[in-house]
């Protein structure tokens, strides 16, 4: 159970500021869908609708000296954890003014000024780097939490169940973070698991574990201030099943065919924002000038993210092998 003491404290700014935060991942997404269409971003491209809640209600309440390691789906991410919406962007683009140096596109988006440790293209494939950042930060005695979101697809993968023994055997401060949104890649996960209930396959490695609504970014702040403290004065890990759900296609390639329209359909009604915004409309905490304001604010941001991406350089040909090996001087 949360204790009262985690319960966020509603005041009209912080209400406004999570609100602000969850749309300006999903209009960043809007834009990223729409310049793919364009061919500007090319490769893969897995967009964050219907998610925003997670990353809005887990990652503000880590300190800066914390980590975080993410998945493919990471542009929210970065964008809440202060990675620049123009370094993001560039990178996408391919850009050498991207974040990382346009070397690595939508699913690296990597920045060290921050502890953002980047995406990963592998499933699953944050979960021992994890371990490892959380393993030095240990053994030097420091207490630093490592956050580490994954898909429950990533349930079925080895190092899965070897990154939560070593963490547990080990009592290393790791925050996982499950975004669970029921379809892993493009199978339900009613078919793929047999126990789907999977904050209980954290519980069976004797780790602390809860799920809490996905869709409710209040609920997941509460969740998250519960279970940074604990991994802080315990240096033990902490594991958080977000029950969410994608509204779009698993990528930008993906023909979706493998559930109904009417069941998306279904969720937009109940999605982050607009269930958030709903409610604060009904307890009179926002007005039409303050959407108003948000959307405009996030709209210039997103303007000069484009004309920053636009107007960026690409890497030069002759430094396309460096990086390949240690380079001291980068």
């Amino acid at each position: 159970m949360t204790a009262v003491t985690d319960k966020p404290r509603l005041s009209r700014a912080h209400a406004l500021d999570l609100l602000k935060q969850m749309i300006r991942i999903r209009r960043f997404e809007d834009k990223c869908a729409e310049l793919y269409t364009q061919e500007k971003i090319r490769g893969f491209l897995h967009l964050y609708d219907g998610e925003e809640a997670v990353a809005v209600g887990v990652i503000p309440v880590l300190e800066q000296r914390d980590r975080i390691v993410a998945t493919y789906r990471e542009h929210g991410q970065a964008l809440v954890r202060g990675v620049p919406m123009t370094a993001a962007l560039a990178e996408m683009y391919g850009k050498q003014q991207g974040c990382s140096r346009g070397r690595g596109g939508s699913m690296h988006l990597f920045d060290r000024a921050t502890n953002f440790y980047g995406g990963n293209a592998i499933v699953g494939g944050g979960l021992p780097l994890s371990i490892g950042l959380a393993l030095a930060d240990h053994m030097r005695g420091d207490d630093i939490v490592t956050a580490c979101f994954f898909g429950e697809g990533a349930v079925a993968e080895g190092e899965f169940h070897e990154s939560l023994n070593l963490a547990a055997l080990w009592g290393l401060p790791v925050l996982f973070v499950c975004e669970n949104n029921l379809y892993a890649m493009g199978t339900a996960l009613a078919i793929s698991e047999s126990e789907t209930d999977i904050q209980r396959k954290a519980a069976c490695y004797r780790i602390a574990s809860e799920a809490v609504d996905g869709m409710d970014v209040v609920a997941i702040e509460a969740a998250a201030r519960h279970a940074v403290r604990a991994v802080r004065e315990s240096g033990k890990p902490y594991f958080l099943e977000c029950r969410t759900y994608r509204l779009r296609a698993h990528s930008m390639f993906d023909a979706q065919l493998y559930r109904d329209k009417a069941e998306v359909e279904a969720w937009r009604h109940k999605e982050p924002i607009v269930r958030f915004k709903g409610w604060l409309e009904a307890n009179h905490m926002i007005h039409p000038d303050d959407l108003a304001r948000i959307e405009a604010e996030i709209e210039a941001e997103i303007a000069e993210a484009v004309a920053f991406a636009e107007g960026g350089t690409w890497e030069p040909v002759e430094q396309l092998t460096r990086f390949a090996y240690a380079d001291e001087a980068a």
